[in-house]
């Protein structure tokens, strides 16, 4: 499938999702970072949300919805 045919199936959501996921596997690796370093980073700025895993939980699935 092309990559203009995914653009049209997907949601805004979903796009951005496969922008990020794509990003992040190419500088994985191209080796800018590894997915160690990525996790690191990820974890420091989810934990500079101040929620908790249940709060953040339920918060993801009222944005999915």
């Amino acid at each position: 499938m092309s990559f203009e045919k995914e653009l049209e199936l997907l949601s805004r959501d979903d796009r951005f999702k496969a922008t990020i996921y794509a990003m992040n596997t190419l500088l994985i690796h191209k080796g800018i970072y590894t997915q160690e370093e990525f996790q690191q980073v990820f974890v420091e700025w989810a934990s500079k949300l101040g929620r908790n895993p249940l709060e953040k939980a339920r918060h993801q699935s009222s944005v999915s919805a």
